[in-house]
Parts: C-alpha cells; structure tokens; sequence
C-alpha cells in the first residue's frame, strides 16, 4: 500500500470536514450543556434528563438518519452540474424533513407512557415526564434544519450549519443559566428550564440557516419554484428509498446507546447518570468521526458522478485513516483523564449528594475507559457508513448494523450488565461488540463494491 497516496488527500478532508465536525459537535454540545448544567442540580435530575432524552435521540437519530439521503443525490447533481436535478432533491428532501419531523414529535408525545413501564426509578420517571413533553417539540425545528444542512453539505458548502450551530450553543447557555437556576427575574424552571432552551435554539438555528442560504447567490437558484404542484411522486420515492434505510442504521445504532441508558436505569439511579457522563463524552468525540462521514458522503457521491471509481476508493481510504488517527488520540486522553473528566458533571463535594456522587464518578471512569477502545470501531464504521451511503448502497448496511447491534451487542450488554457482576461496565463491552462487529463487514461490503465497479469501469473501457 502506498500510505503518500492516501495522507496527501488529508488536507482537503479536513477543509471539508471541519466545519461539518464543528456543526455536529455543536449537535452534541446542546445535551451536554444540559447534562453539565443539570448535573450541578443533582444525580437524580440529571438521570431524569438522561431518561427523556434518550426517547428525543431516538427519534432525532431517526429523522438525521432520513435526511442523510439527500446529500448524496446533491453531491451527484453537482458532480454532474444539473442545477435541476439539485433543486428537485433539495425541495423534495425538504418538504419530508418537516413531515417527518412533526410525524417523530407526535409519536413521541403519544409514546410518553411507556416511560412509566421501563423499570426506571420512580423519582427519574416524574421529574422526566415534563422534561420530554417540551424537548420533544425541538424534534421539528431539527430535522426540517437537516434539510437546509444535508442540501448545503451536498454541494460542499458546510460553513453555514457550522455557524449555525454555535449561535444554537450561544443561545442556548444563556437561556438555560437564567431558567434552569432562576437568575434574575426569571422563575427556577430546573430541568424544565433546559427543555425549554432546547427548543428555542433549534428554532432559530433553522431560522438562521434559511435566511443565510436564501441570501447567497449560489444558491438562489434552488430556491426557485418551491411550491406543492412541483412536489412529484417519482422524487419522494428515490429520496425515500434512500433515506429510509439509512435512517434505519442509524436508529440501529443509537437505538443501542439508548438501550443501555434503559439497562443502567435497571441498575440504579447512580449507573443511569455514570453512563449519561461516559455517553455524554462518547458522543462529543464522535462527532468528528461523524463529520468525516459527512465528508466521506460528500466526497465518494461527487467521484459517483464522475465515474472515477479508482479515486472514489483512494478517497474513502484516506478519510478511513484520518478517521483511525483522531479516534486514536481521543482514546489516549480519554485513558489518562478517565478520573477526572466525570467531574466537569457531578460535583464531588456537593454534601447532600456525597455518597451517591462518589458512586457516579467512580461508574463513570471506568466507563471511560470502555469509551477509549470502542470509539475507534465507532468511528470506524461510521465513516463506512458515509462512503457506502456516497455509493447510494443503503440496503445491505442495514441488515448489517441491525445485525451487528441487535443480535451481537444488546444481548451481550444484557448478559454481562444484569448477569454478572459487572454492572453498567457489562453494558458497555457489549456495545464495544457489536461496534467492532459493524465496523469489520462494512468495511469488507466497501471494499467489495468498489472493487467490482473498478473491475466493471476497466472492462467496459477495453
């Protein structure tokens, strides 16, 4: 293997990249706020919103998941300069983001009553209740900005989501310091007063990004036309088909994080909130591989278009190994900070939490450590998952992460976590597994695939 080959495509990934990954963490720094924010408030609290939102992220994972489909067919237009094409994708795409996202926020208001048949600790089950009534609402305003962000992300442009999403993290500490703890003349709204910040950030995050690609000139064209008599039932299909599977692999997936908020909630209040701090900085490092997934998409759909397939495969590779870089080097801080970075949540000394605090830190760490090898099989197959969805090849990685997650890692998780002494550390190997299981047959469906259009590409051409 000529490693110069793949390491001189760096630079470009991380142009493309980086603000994709800013955009994502962004994402991400909205619960963790929450978290840390909460966390002062007490471990109880923080596992109610632990609770709520893991029914949010579902269906939020579902509804990014959908939307994902969109960018390979912009990515495809472009590489092809169909301007047409790109504006029939974007307005398609867009018109079922926002059904979708009123569709995800109506079953999960309906759904809340389940939340009080989990097994959870009752004390969580109450104060989370109200919690997930106003967070789900911010489900809308979400999935119709994925819409504006996947169209933007197809055609390279992912600055704007980017700032987007700091003005939503902006917004949002300032409305949760003044509801979550009462400052000034505003009531101490708790947990409550962080639903309600969630919800008006996304707002203007969607707001935001509407305005701010309307008024560019590159992409005045694709605004052009939008009207219900346009909407073709061809269209919605071929995104349909696409985004359907894909936003099935993703529900796999975080379908299997949330399964084990639910199984640590089965071991007491003290796992739930230990496993809500090691998801919480989880979830933050994988944001970058995420963003390079993003970029793998972009990339592989534009040399799709073209129909350079030897490049496609030096392409994807490369954003492989970067991807395999970073993961490396969080897993090494997350090894040597594993003691301290669970107290940036819970408060070590808070006297009328002493004894379950310590309890939590300790759970935590050793989590973190779990946290530090698994995330490189995460991010691993996420940025499979991109460079596949690139190939417009969704349905085959489906079966595959349902697999991977559904029959290897949940039962494991639910063997070692409630049947052996291991507890919310069991847990957490068994999403190790079936990471790594996701990881080794996506790639091995990459490399096959792209080997066959390779091979097809060069016989045709003799």
């Amino acid at each position: 293997m000529n490693l110069k080959q793949y390491t001189k495509e760096f630079s470009y990934n991380l142009k493309l990249a980086y603000p994709i990954i800013l955009g994502m963490v962004g994402h991400t720094l909205v619960g963790i706020v929450d978290n840390i924010m909460v966390g002062r408030l007490g471990p109880t609290e923080l596992a109610a919103v632990s609770l709520g939102n893991s029914f949010v992220f579902i269906a939020m994972s579902f509804g990014i998941g959908f939307s994902t489909a969109i960018t390979p067919l912009i990515a495809e237009a472009d590489g092809k300069k169909n301007i047409e094409e790109g504006r029939s994708v974007f307005h398609h795409g867009l018109f079922l983001c926002t059904i979708l996202g009123i569709s995800l926020f109506t079953l999960i208001f309906f759904a809340k009553p389940l939340i009080s048949l989990m097994g959870q600790p009752k004390e969580v089950v109450e104060m989370a209740k109200p919690f997930l009534d106003i967070v789900a609402f911010s489900l809308i305003p979400l999935i119709i900005f994925q819409g504006y962000k996947q169209f933007a992300d197809g055609k390279s442009e992912t600055k704007y989501a980017m700032w987007a999403n700091i003005l939503c993290n902006v917004v949002h500490v300032i409305i949760n310091y003044f509801l979550i703890y009462g400052i000034w003349i505003f009531p101490k709204m708790g947990i409550v007063g962080a639903a309600i910040g969630t919800v008006l950030s996304r707002i203007i995050m969607v707001v935001y990004m509407h305005y701010v690609l309307k008024s560019r000139a590159k992409f005045i064209p694709y605004f052009e036309n939008f009207n219900f008599k346009q909407i073709q039932k061809s269209m919605l299909r071929k995104i349909a088909n696409l985004g359907l599977p894909s936003s099935l692999q993703m529900f796999f997936e975080v379908a299997l994080f949330t399964g084990a908020i639910w199984l640590s909630g089965a071991l007491g209040t003290s796992s739930q909130a230990a496993n809500q701090i090691a998801l919480s900085l989880a979830s933050l490092t994988f944001m970058f591989a995420m963003g390079m997934s993003v970029a793998s998409m972009i990339r592989v759909g534009n040399q799709k278009g073209l129909q350079d397939f030897k490049k496609l495969q030096t392409v994807a590779r490369s954003i492989f190994l970067l991807t395999i870089i970073l993961e490396i080097v969080f897993a090494i801080v997350f090894v040597l900070f594993h003691q301290y970075l669970p107290e940036l949540f819970i408060n070590r000394q808070q006297g009328a939490n002493l004894a379950s605090n310590q309890e939590v830190l300790y759970i935590a760490s050793q989590l973190i450590l779990i946290a530090a090898i698994f995330q490189i099989s995460d991010g691993i197959q996420v940025v499979v998952l991109g460079a596949l969805r690139g190939l417009q090849d969704v349905k085959v990685p489906m079966y595959i992460t349902f697999v991977a997650y559904w029959v290897i890692g949940f039962p494991t998780s639910i063997y070692l976590g409630l049947y052996t002494n291991l507890g919310a550390v069991g847990i957490w190997i068994g999403l190790f597994a079936g990471l790594t299981a996701a990881a080794l047959f996506l790639y091995i469906r990459f490399e096959k695939l792209t080997k066959k259009l390779i091979d097809t590409a060069v016989s045709t051409s003799v």
